[in-house]
């Protein structure tokens, strides 16, 4: 398997990288896979009985306005302080080598953006941490989160201090984060990235675009499905790396094991 997508990725014009949670373990991240891998990197909410795909819900910064953004700040600072591992590497040198490429992620970490991947070529299918709207809706402003710091209580990761407010209407700004029971999204951002990714589709050469998913498991499963569509529609296979959940439809090259080992494993076949 190892030889045979190191000799996809040999003869390919574009890759085409699909990243899920797992994509970012390999760094330090958790990927929050059920109740108990979420409470050991967040042990209060335990005692809450708060569940990730129960905090991870916009009606707390309506509840709880402190709770919501003890969860955000913690992670935003997190993501700002973790580098993206060796594999990040591996994948930008394959996309460097063959001229062209793309990245969807339903990662909001910004992990791609700081490995230095061209930002005009990544789709963040569920919005970015990174980046800020309104609680309210007062507009569809978008803004980045550059200076935005919020300190939370190492020991109930609840926020102290002043919150993130918009600088339009006053009101309490929460991430620009697709989350779970979230009518409020604003996609304006991740629309603009998906119609420049169609566009750039339309350019492809049938056969010639090789797929390596990375890290997607079934329980979000938007990133399996569009590496499947995307194999399908070029008639090429899909090389999909992950620890648990492997396999696929027909055509699928599984990997099984976690992104950075596989890379390193494909990356070395590809030097002989």
């Amino acid at each position: 398997m190892l030889v045979r997508a190191a000799e996809l990725i040999r003869d390919a014009k574009t890759i085409f990288i699909g990243a899920g949670a797992g994509m970012g373990v390999d760094s330090g991240l958790p990927d929050f896979r059920g109740d108990e891998g979420f409470w050991r990197a967040y042990p209060p909410y335990r005692h809450l009985g708060l569940a990730f795909v129960e905090l991870a819900n916009p009606a707390w910064f309506e509840r709880d306005p402190r709770l919501a953004w003890g969860f955000y700040g913690h992670r935003l600072q997190l993501y700002r302080s973790t580098s993206p591992h060796a594999g990040f590497q591996i994948l930008r040198e394959w996309m460097t080598r063959v001229g062209d490429g793309w990245i969807f992620t339903s990662n909001v970490d910004g992990q791609f953006q700081k490995a230095q991947f061209p930002a005009d070529h990544i789709v963040e299918c569920h919005g970015s941490l990174h980046h800020l709207q309104c609680v309210r809706s007062c507009t569809d402003a978008i803004w980045p989160a550059d200076s935005t710091v919020v300190d939370v209580d190492p020991q109930t990761f609840r926020a102290r201090g002043p919150l993130p407010h918009c600088p339009r209407c006053g009101s309490l700004a929460r991430p620009n984060v697709l989350m779970f029971g979230d009518g409020w999204w604003c996609e304006a951002r991740t629309a603009h990235q998906s119609a420049h990714f169609e566009r750039w589709m339309e350019t492809l050469i049938k056969g010639r675009t090789v797929v390596v998913e990375c890290g997607a498991g079934l329980v979000v499963p938007t990133v399996r499905h569009t590496c499947e569509l995307m194999s399908a529609r070029w008639g090429t296979p899909l090389i999909r790396i992950n620890p648990r959940e492997a396999e696929g439809p027909p055509g699928t090259l599984p990997l099984v094991g976690g992104a950075l080992e596989a890379l390193v494993a494909i990356a070395a076949r590809l030097e002989i």
